[in-house]
């Protein structure tokens, strides 16, 4: 095996990603001079576009920031907005905005496993060729992102671009009937979770090690924090969801169009490996019993298996959705909690001056929604950080440690496999993640 003293690796485009980000690896004489990962995304501008609209309807602008993380951005939206007000929502609003969330993270954490990170563990170059080799398990993989997809259009309308759900609560709850249809479609999901376990204990990933912080919401509650909680790390750090900016400390790096950032270490991890990290004790004993059987403890410090946390947390929201679906048949939907925009049963949502954050967790980890308001209720100034954004920092420190260990026993063809496979093991969303800095033209 070549010993790859010089070595010049450049990826344009890493595929089976969202967005556009690139690889640039250069070895002089054994010493590595270069290990990085470029985001070259134009900013989204999404916080200019949320200057002088109403905050109550900045979820339906900000959920076009992701087509698959939608409702995340949505739900992030709701809450900086109904902190900026005041407005404290319902119990019944927070459990059908936690089982939005669920249906989320089904359907974003299937389509990574199968169709994006399970090419690299069978050898293929993507699931096209998947189609010949292993029909059924694709097959499986679509069959159970439609069914997601399905249960998410019964709750709020549509899963790209929710539409029911808003500040206040929901425009439309959900009928009796649609209870029913939600729990019959995951009911029919249940043979092919366990198929899907089955075969996630087949696959083998590659051994690698970097010990890092990760953040995610933690909670004293007894349920697995996704919607509500503190920011929290495995390095004991906590702040209340006020203090994003201490936990962030983003910073810019001129080679990145994203924002890097960093807490008690260089850089930090956020996503399924994080939560799975701090949150494990509060997994529904389902999940628990799916990381047992697949061996998978915390704390793991190996980035390839943010995949495996992924399907644990797949199993979390399959049967927490369920609980959630069986307990509102059982004992029934308030519909006099029904609203529209900024009323709700006892009127009118009080508009005022204010600032509000929401900290919400999506499928690729904690994302920040922070609006400022005037007193007619119209978005200042707004901040939004995405998981990516936070991620491409700690993508970057694994490269560093990863290449040394993998340069002498590696072809350049496998290096650069290891490399990109590293990247998709986070499920990076690059488009979401350009935040730039400010722009002054002089001259």
């Amino acid at each position: 095996m070549v010993k790859n003293k010089d070595l010049n690796i450049k990826v344009e485009y890493i595929t089976r990603v969202e967005g556009h980000g690139d690889i640039v690896v250069n070895v002089k004489d054994g010493k590595i001079e270069k290990c990085e990962m470029h985001v070259v995304e134009s900013p989204r501008l999404f916080e200019g576009m949320l200057r002088d609209r109403s905050v109550f309807e900045a979820q339906h602008i900000t959920s076009r920031i992701c087509g698959i993380c939608s409702c995340g951005h949505t739900l992030a939206s709701i809450e900086a907005a109904e902190d900026a007000l005041g407005f404290a929502p319902s119990a019944q609003t927070l459990k059908l905005r936690k089982l939005l969330l669920d249906y989320e993270f089904l359907d974003s954490h299937l389509l990574h496993i199968y169709l994006l990170a399970a090419p690299d563990i069978l050898g293929v170059p993507s699931f096209v060729p998947l189609i010949k080799t292993h029909n059924s398990v694709v097959r499986r993989a679509l069959r159970m992102k439609k069914a997601a997809n399905d249960v998410c259009d019964i709750l709020v309308g549509r899963h790209v671009h929710p539409i029911s759900a808003i500040a206040g609560g929901f425009t439309k709850l959900p009928s009796p009937g649609d209870l029913d249809a939600q729990i019959k479609i995951l009911e029919s999901m249940g043979e092919d979770m366990a198929e899907t376990l089955k075969l996630a204990a087949t696959l083998k990933f590659p051994d690698f090690h970097r010990e890092t912080e990760y953040v995610a919401l933690v909670s004293e509650d007894a349920e697995y924090p996704l919607l509500s909680g503190d920011i929290g790390s495995t390095d004991g750090k906590r702040f209340k969801k006020k203090d994003y900016k201490k936990a962030t400390n983003e910073f810019v790096d001129p080679r990145s169009s994203a924002k890097f950032t960093k807490l008690s270490r260089e850089s930090y991890f956020v996503g399924a490996l994080a939560r799975f990290n701090l949150n494990y004790a509060k997994l529904h004993p389902q999940a628990k019993k799916a990381a047992e059987s697949l061996g998978f403890k915390p704390v793991c410090h190996n980035p390839y298996l943010n995949t495996v946390a992924q399907l644990i947390e797949v199993v979390h929201c399959y049967y927490h959705a369920l609980d959630i679906l069986r307990d509102l048949r059982k004992n029934g939907v308030d519909y006099s909690q029904a609203v529209v925009v900024g009323v709700n049963e006892k009127g009118t949502i009080p508009v005022r001056a204010g600032n509000g954050v929401g900290a919400v967790e999506v499928p690729r980890g904690i994302l920040f929604h922070n609006y400022e308001t005037d007193a007619k209720g119209l978005i200042k100034q707004a901040n939004c950080i995405i998981p990516t954004n936070q991620n491409i920092n700690n993508i970057e420190h694994d490269f560093m440690k990863l290449l040394p260990e993998i340069i002498a026993a590696k072809s350049r063809e496998e290096i650069t496999l290891a490399l990109e496979m590293l990247v998709r093991a986070y499920d990076p969303c690059i488009s979401c993640s350009a935040h730039y800095l400010n722009v002054k033209f002089v001259g």
